[in-house]
């Protein structure tokens, strides 16, 4: 009995501290929030790709001059990256849908479902990658690699040429 006891008597604060942490963070239980008291959300920025000229010929890039990358054991508007993959080839991925910049064929980008909503930019038959280890506008570090990864030309096709 002593040992119950003494159980309770100190789980009680650990119990309450939880609660008080609880109602900290949450927020009202019957759907309605202040508006006063969200913060302001900036609309989501479109993203565009558009091609540029480099060592390798026109390259496409996104807006901000990164180049991009097709995977060639993808297929057809289809990604074959898995969470692995992902980590050192991010997909190109919009809440917007992509545009055509400068250079780039608006016939040749669409989109390819990813999953739970999100998709991914493709162009010509190719869907969108980055390489982790480009780290300024118009690197092309991952020309190449592994025999699998190359810069997609303007007109949607891998160049498969060495820098």
């Amino acid at each position: 009995m002593r040992s119950t006891r003494k159980t309770s008597l100190l789980a009680a604060p650990l119990v309450t501290a939880a609660l008080l942490t609880l109602s900290a963070c949450g927020g009202s239980t019957d759907g309605s929030e202040d508006d006063a008291a969200k913060p302001a959300r900036k609309p989501a920025a479109a993203v565009s790709v558009k091609t540029v000229d480099s060592a390798l010929g026109k390259i496409l890039v996104d807006d901000s001059g990164r180049t991009l990358y097709g995977f060639t054991k993808d297929k057809p508007g289809a990604g074959n990256c898995d969470a692995d993959c992902i980590a050192v080839w991010p997909a190109l991925t919009s809440a917007k849908d992509v545009k055509a910049g400068a250079g780039a064929d608006a016939a040749l980008l669409k989109e390819a479902k990813l999953g739970e909503g999100a998709e991914q930019a493709t162009y010509g038959d190719w869907p969108l990658y980055y390489y982790v280890g480009d780290a300024t506008p118009g690197d092309v570090n991952g020309q190449g690699l592994d025999g699998e990864w190359f810069v997609i030309a303007a007109d949607g096709k891998l160049i498969r040429k060495a820098v």
